[in-house]
């Protein structure tokens, strides 16, 4: 059964937007109390945090669909609808957050660093906060905003210090047992180790996290055997420690020609693990072939510039000494970080003459584009079964200064306009004579304005009834006697 997971896809939705409340207040002997409708609740996020204790991402590889709640509409009376409930889930420290294309959207390290997967949509007014002294008593109430929905990619890269890497085999789960406390598994058989284990060391006043990488072998980073599976979990060390079989029972192998290979790899994956610092353990010395053999090996180790050390897991010979080596090594490039500052808070105002959005024409599709975070917004807010929230989003779009832009760029009345993406796009006719004012407003629920004459409208009809008078009249004169 699998119980180590370091890379899933993540279906996240946050929750909806409540929708505001059009309400009138009703006491006896007052019947005109005044609009009292409550304001809708803002939906929840979807939040990653950072949790120590969590190691794994098992649990979302089981239940990859996660959905915050929505909140709640309001109501009657100025009672404003109850926020969604922001869902957290917990991620291991080392989670990179990426999307669909491979895009690193944040890189999550330490205990309770969080990122927003999915932002809640926002609450739509009622009517008691759209009243004015213009619009006393609005007879509409504005939508909840939908929450934002996406795929996301989670891929695990483990926070350690010190990584073990080398073939199958080779002795790193002896190795990190007998270093710390960890219990890996062990066997004397090929990819015993399938996940990555990670251990803590103490060594003098350092303490320093080692992790080993399973399955490395020839052709790893191009996906054979566990490797590239597994290399992302050395990203993050500080230091590199190559262990070398110097016992193995495979003729074609010797400690050298796996370094080379090992080091091939590495040099392919990138990263930056070719520029890591490194260091040779020659394991298994306690056998007379694997002492006879490092011996020969261990000089040419060292005219290559590498520290070696000979160690036995199973003897437990010279680890004192490397436990300690690795420590001042880990020490030295702790110290070599740069400090970390505290989170800056960035404010970029808008320029001058940014409108909040854009309008572009489309030749294809014979449309006006208009695309902006305000007017998109203020179309999913709006109930179009209501003439006058329909009348209040004109109003709106007007003040913002769409309807200068859309004359700028040519518009007549008729053409296409469409706000939104091009998924979920509202299309309309416009008509430049829905002008913005109040003081239009009839009864509640109505807008004079959606009455007028719509010269777009009347000249559809008219194409469209000679358009059939056309094909009746070919119909008659080639109809068969």
């Amino acid at each position: 059964m699998t119980t180590f997971v370091d890379r899933v896809e993540l279906h996240v939705a946050a929750g909806n937007g409540g929708h505001g409340c059009a309400s009138v207040h009703r006491e006896k002997f007052k019947p005109l109390g005044g609009p009292d409708g409550g304001n809708g609740g803002r939906g929840g996020d979807v939040i990653l945090v950072v949790e120590q204790a969590i190691t794994t991402l098992l649990d979302y590889h089981h239940s990859p669909h996660r959905k915050a709640t929505n909140g709640k509409p309001g109501e009657g009376g100025n009672r404003s609808g109850k926020d969604g409930q922001d869902l957290v889930l917990p991620v291991p420290d080392g989670t990179v957050v990426l999307d669909k294309e491979g895009n690193v959207l944040a890189d999550l390290v330490g205990q309770g660093t969080t990122y927003v997967a999915a932002e809640g949509g926002r609450g739509g007014l009622g009517n008691a906060a759209l009243s004015s002294a213009r619009r006393k008593a609005p007879g509409f109430a504005l939508l909840g905003v939908p929450g934002t929905t996406g795929d996301i990619v989670l891929e695990l890269k483990t926070v350690a210090d010190v990584a073990l890497v080398g073939f199958p085999s080779a002795g790193k789960s002896s190795l990190i047992s007998v270093l710390s406390a960890a219990k890996p598994k062990i066997a004397d058989y090929p990819f015993t180790t399938l996940v990555p284990n990670l251990g803590v060391v103490t060594a003098g006043s350092t303490v320093y996290t080692i992790a080993d990488v399973p399955g490395l072998i020839p052709g790893a980073s191009q996906g054979k055997g566990l490797g590239l599976e597994f290399l992302r979990h050395v990203e993050r060390c500080s230091v590199l420690v190559h262990v070398l079989d110097t016992a193995t029972l495979e003729t074609d192998r010797d400690p050298v020609a796996d370094l080379d290979v090992i080091e091939e790899e590495l040099k392919i994956y990138g990263g930056g693990l070719e520029k890591r610092p490194r260091l040779v353990v020659l394991n298994k010395v306690d056998i007379p072939d694997g002492q006879d053999l490092a011996e020969m090996v261990r000089p040419d180790l060292e005219a290559r510039g590498y520290k070696v050390f000979e160690v036995s897991a199973v003897a437990r010979t010279g680890l004192k000494e490397l436990s300690y080596f690795l420590a001042e090594v880990v020490a030295k490039a702790r110290a070599r970080k740069p400090k970390q500052e505290a989170t800056r808070i960035v404010i970029r105002p808008k320029a001058v003459d940014d409108a909040g959005f854009t309008v572009t024409y489309d030749e294809v599709e014979d449309v006006y584009n208009v695309r902006g975070e305000k007017p998109e917004r203020w179309v999913r807010q709006t109930d179009f079964n209501n003439d006058e929230a329909v009348g209040y989003l004109a109003d709106r779009l007007n003040r913002l200064g769409v309807e200068d832009a859309l004359k700028k760029a040519g518009a007549r009345a008729g053409d296409g306009v469409a706000i939104g993406s091009d998924e979920n796009a509202v299309v309309f006719d416009w008509e430049p004579t829905m002008m913005a004012g109040a003081e239009m407003l009839g009864r509640r629920g109505e807008d004079h304005r959606m009455e007028a004459p719509r010269p777009a409208a009347q000249r559809r009809s008219e194409k469209e009834a000679k358009r059939g008078d056309s094909a009746q009249q070919e119909y008659d004169e080639f109809r068969p006697f």
